[in-house]
């Protein structure tokens, strides 16, 4: 199994071998020209990276006139990040080079409903297993990283308030895997997760707005291009009050008529089951919307049209340049109609002009790619 070893690297060395990892830069003469440091200082503290196997030099990069500069890229040896989206009933487990490139990608069966001890030690045993079993032999492991679903105090890391995990209120996360690696680790709310994954998919786009739909249902901001935490709960829609038709709803959160009591999934395959209709995961709903069932329908579009009006003030507030729709529901086609029709109606003209509402098109790692983004920047910090 590869080692564990945290990455001594000082001052602008960190910042250098960022820019490389990020893609940001491949060359001296590019570093020199996107850090602002000068060209001897980089020269230097690149060779320094280079002597200490963190970077190598090869072949020929890009040239802007004259010849051609050689390569920088991160080394294969210069580590590992373990990183992991944890949902409800399942996790997606990852190992990523420096560069963010995964090695490995697992989805496995958990319930977070076992509680914060539990869970954390089985995924602990889930990365030794991935390290021991994909790992590269020398490689050492970095960092460590996680998302749930549910804010989370960026300086503790600790899980505060969350509606559908059972035992988790303020629980040391961070300390827990910390105490298990002795490494830096990173805990970060799911949707957040999401919205700096999948901000790698829209270039050009500077602020977005990322819905996470599934058996819970929250939003990841991203202005001018950084992901906004606010104090921890920047983006929590789930407990926006909303307007319907029905008696009121008792969210988990002790008040009524949350959107998250209507429109996530667990809200969704709760009244398909007071309807008779058994389901076990969102993907389940969607299912069902796709083979046609009205009940399941009628639901999904009631849901996106509740999504839609409280996108629609958010919208008018932070003018996004695109909303984008990921989680285990965005395939479900009602949905995003709904979401559009509520947005595209309600919203200011100007704010809708150039605005982009569309689905995921980071894939199913575009969480993972975030969190080994954000740790990443821990591992250098």
């Amino acid at each position: 199994m590869s080692g564990k070893e945290r990455l001594l690297v000082r001052g602008a060395q960190g910042d250098l071998l960022r820019l490389v990892a990020t893609g940001h830069a491949e060359s001296r003469a590019q570093l020199a020209r996107v850090s602002g440091l000068a060209a001897s200082s980089v020269s230097l503290r690149v060779e320094e990276l280079i002597d200490t196997g963190l970077l190598v030099e090869e072949g020929s990069g890009t040239s802007s006139g004259g010849r051609r500069p050689r390569r920088l890229r991160v080394s294969p040896a210069a580590g590992l990040l373990a990183v992991a989206d944890l949902g409800a009933h399942h996790a997606r487990l990852g190992l990523l080079d420096l560069s963010g490139v995964p090695l490995v990608v697992e989805e496995r069966a958990c319930d977070i409903a076992l509680g914060p001890e539990a869970t954390l030690d089985w995924m602990a045993a889930a990365f030794d297993d991935l390290l021991a079993t994909h790992g590269p032999a020398g490689v050492p492991l970095r960092g460590v990283g996680t998302g749930v679903p549910g804010p989370v105090d960026p300086g503790s890391g600790r899980v505060v308030s969350p509606s559908r995990m059972p035992g988790w209120n303020n629980f040391p996360v961070a300390e827990h895997l910390g105490a298990h690696y002795d490494l830096p680790v990173l805990v970060e709310n799911d949707a957040n997760l999401l919205a700096v994954g999948e901000a790698r998919s829209w270039p050009g786009f500077d602020n977005l707005m990322v819905l996470k739909a599934g058996s819970g249902i929250g939003c990841g901001v991203i202005v001018d291009g950084r992901l906004h935490r606010g104090r921890g709960a920047a983006g929590d829609i789930s407990h926006v009050r909303v307007r319907t038709d029905s008696s009121t709803t008792m969210c988990s959160c002790g008040h009524p008529d949350c959107l998250e009591a209507y429109a996530s999934g667990a809200a969704l395959m709760d009244a398909l089951s007071g309807l008779g209709i058994a389901t076990r995961r969102p993907s389940d709903v969607v299912a069902l919307v796709e083979d046609g069932v009205p009940e399941a329908t009628a639901l999904v579009r009631n849901a996106g049209r509740l999504i839609g009006e409280v996108l629609t003030v958010l919208v008018n507030f932070i003018n996004p340049d695109a909303i984008v729709v990921g989680g285990s529901l965005s395939t479900a086609e009602p949905l995003i109609s709904a979401i559009r029709a509520a947005v595209y109606e309600r919203c200011l003209p100007l704010a809708t002009r150039d605005l982009e509402i569309s689905v995921t098109r980071g894939g199913p790692d575009a969480a993972l790619l975030g969190a080994g983004s954000l740790l990443l920047d821990a591992v250098l910090s």
